[in-house]
């Protein structure tokens, strides 16, 4: 089978040959790894099932100054710690100005225009589209997590002309990747913690559902696969994202749910993408203790498909080279 069909059949829940896997790498991880191995260009070298695209427009982020970067929404990202993401430093919405505020042309040709190219030399690959940021977190960059979380109590109104009109440029870009060839859409939006959700179980229902619903149900007019990206502790919403339409969750970390059970819950309905411990086994375990759960996670959550090996999250910088060595000696050989 080649990559695409493994995760075909996985998302399909039927037994691929191999559990498919992908692995990321966050800038400092990827340093280390390049540097032990002697081989600057190893990700290459991965066998990885899927290939990500896109949805910014060309030029989409400038360096206004040293480790500041600006992205396309006029969001400021510091970026001297964290090079992957960056902390968001200024403000561009408020609840007086968010009527002035302009989106990006969510119909520039530019952010399309590797599709045919990448798509083209990877027709081996499941091909996945990425909306990051794609609704909170979209919110909250622009106008501040304090501001959003507090306005859902206090301005209501605010959050959902906000939300909706993220919603409405989401939509077009949906309708413009879905054009092509591509096999899912991957949806970036955390809204957990370790300990549960952010905002809360009945503010996600007001204010993320029904627009969660929108989006998805829309790539499912397209006839693809819909995966969502969301950290933290949020398996409680998992009857509610099958509901509306979500076919792949992501990273299920096995710090906040126990990934086993969930397989055996919701194994039969909703596929899962992630489950290898970054923040614990990663960093500290030893190599043997990684092969053990890493072949476990392919035996027991891989059976009978709906499974996507992978680390809960890209691989941070402080995991030890020999493991994650050891975890792709195990995806690399089944």
């Amino acid at each position: 089978m080649t990559a695409k069909e493994r995760v075909y059949a996985a998302l399909n829940h039927r037994q691929p040959d191999k559990i498919p896997y992908h692995i990321d790498f966050t800038y400092k991880a990827h340093q280390k790894m390049a540097e032990y191995l002697g081989d600057p260009d190893f990700r290459s070298k991965l066998n990885n099932c899927l290939c990500s695209l896109s949805v910014s427009k060309r030029n989409a982020w400038i360096e206004v100054a040293p480790d500041i970067w600006e992205d396309e929404f006029g969001v400021k990202w510091n970026r001297e710690i964290d090079k992957d993401i960056g902390v968001v430093c200024n403000c561009r919405i408020t609840p007086e100005t968010l009527d002035d505020y302009q989106f990006p042309d969510a119909h520039d040709a530019s952010r399309y225009e590797n599709y045919p190219r990448i798509i083209g030399k990877s027709r081996d690959k499941f091909i996945v589209a990425n909306i990051g940021f794609s609704l909170f977190e979209r919110a909250w960059t622009l106008a501040g997590m304090e501001t959003i979380l507090m306005s859902m109590v206090a301005n209501p109104d605010f959050v959902h002309q906000l939300l909706d009109r993220i919603v409405a440029y989401n939509l077009n870009i949906i309708d413009h990747a879905c054009e092509y060839n591509v096999d899912a859409m991957m949806f970036g939006d955390d809204w957990g913690q370790q300990s549960g959700l952010i905002m809360g179980p009945k503010h996600w229902r007001e204010f993320i559902k029904p627009r969660v619903t929108q989006m998805y149900q829309r790539v499912k007019a397209h006839k693809k696969f819909v995966f969502i990206h969301s950290c933290g502790r949020v398996s409680e919403l998992f009857p509610e994202l099958i509901e509306a339409g979500l076919d792949v969750f992501n990273p299920f970390q096995p710090e906040v749910m126990d990934v086993f059970e969930m397989k055996r819950r919701y194994g039969a309905s909703l596929s899962f993408f992630g489950g290898i411990s970054t923040q614990k086994m990663l960093p500290f375990d030893t190599p043997q203790g990684v092969k053990t759960i890493v072949q476990r996670l392919i035996d027991e959550i891989g059976q009978n498909g709906g499974y996507i090996a992978a680390p809960a999250h890209a691989i941070p910088g402080d995991a030890k080279p020999e493991n994650i060595l050891a975890m792709i000696e195990v995806l690399e050989n089944q």
